[in-house]
């Protein structure tokens, strides 16, 4: 398992299209993709579940990734969320 800070870079924050977008890319992934703000932790997978969390730009979210890809799948959750995609 593989834990990281991140402060969200994107210009609009997490609103729909980004959320999808995340969501997607997620979803590649076989491990298990978590993120938490706050007392809130929702699947990264979930599509309902990352539209609850509505994060913002300059706000920090703790990525939490546990599988087999893990190492791969944080480089490219953490890239996106840092706008650098």
């Amino acid at each position: 398992m593989v834990k990281k800070t991140v402060t969200i870079e994107l210009s609009s924050g997490l609103d729909a299209r980004p959320v999808a977008m995340l969501v997607q890319l997620a979803s590649q992934y076989e491990s298990s993709i978590y993120l938490e703000t706050g007392s809130c932790r929702v699947n990264a997978k979930s599509i309902m579940g990352m539209m609850t969390i509505c994060l913002v730009k300059g706000e920090e979210v703790v990525v939490t990734v546990d599988g087999n890809d893990e190492e791969t799948a944080i480089a490219e959750i953490q890239q996106y969320l840092v706008g650098n995609n």
